[in-house]
């Protein structure tokens, strides 16, 4: 009877190091099955490993289970401790879990990718790294800053290197002594002129507004994205110079003093 029971233990501990060893071969089968399909559906590394990792420890956790079951070990209570610490984990852990989250999110949907010139979470720079949990932008001044993910997300993000052109958006006055017609067609020939001004969206000029003391123009040429900020720099001194060659005067705000005991 003895020997029977020390051959039926024997014989639950065998296979409970079969399930062990056959499980882990079942999930690394099954680790790479859901990396072929990750990747065929064109999913980030950083998610592709990420997930493929708790996916991993997650398998192996239930097969250790089962194989502590299979020799009549009570593994309710190990459940219910696993469950208990996995809640007090997360409720620790609920600002990290929220930018696990939203980096699962960005990796997936691709707002943005590295290169980009972005704006979000109240930063504006180029994506140097994007991870789980955070997100690295370097500044214009060559500042690197780290935002999580969760604050990234939770705003609006603009990415301003998504589409091959962009619009230059400028505001010109001129004084109302001055030729509005020729002032227009002074903005319009050097936007014309410009190499690096497209001509398809063509370039407007336009009068918005009369102000105060001042004609305004709105000036929108069309350039490519990544000639933005040079040609804005360069339109903005070729006006300003070909104005003063022309005698076309830009208002500006007069500070008058008025010295005290003057008579006015």
């Amino acid at each position: 009877m003895e020997s029977n029971s020390i051959i039926n233990g024997l014989w639950q501990i065998a296979i409970a190091i079969a399930i062990i060893f056959i499980g882990r071969i079942v999930i690394n089968w099954v680790i790479q099955l859901l990396g072929k399909m990750m990747r065929r559906s064109d999913i980030d590394d950083i998610l592709i490993n990420f997930v493929s990792s708790i996916t991993k420890a997650i398998l192996l956790l239930l097969v250790f289970i089962a194989a502590l079951n299979q020799v009549g070990v009570d593994t309710t209570s190990l459940i219910a401790l696993i469950g208990a610490a996995g809640l007090a984990v997360g409720l620790a852990l609920q600002n990290s879990l929220q930018n696990f989250a939203a980096g699962v999110m960005m990796i997936v949907f691709r707002p943005f990718k590295l290169g980009d010139f972005i704006e979000a979470g109240g930063v504006v720079g180029v994506v140097e790294q994007i991870s789980i949990f955070s997100t690295v932008l370097k500044t214009g001044d060559n500042r690197e800053i780290i935002v999580p993910n969760g604050q990234i997300y939770s705003d609006a993000i603009t990415n301003y290197s998504a589409r091959e052109t962009r619009r230059i958006d400028m505001v010109f006055g001129i004084g109302y002594d001055d030729d509005m017609l020729a002032a227009k067609k002074v903005m319009a020939s050097i936007l014309e002129a410009h190499d690096l001004v497209l001509t398809e969206p063509a370039p407007v000029v336009a009068v918005t507004e009369l102000a105060d003391s001042s004609v305004n123009f709105n000036v929108r040429p069309w350039v490519k994205t990544e000639d933005y900020w040079a040609v804005r720099s360069d339109l903005i001194e070729q006006i300003k110079l070909t104005f003063d060659e022309q005698n076309i005067s830009i208002p500006y705000p007069h500070l008058s003093i008025v010295r005290e005991g003057s008579e006015s």
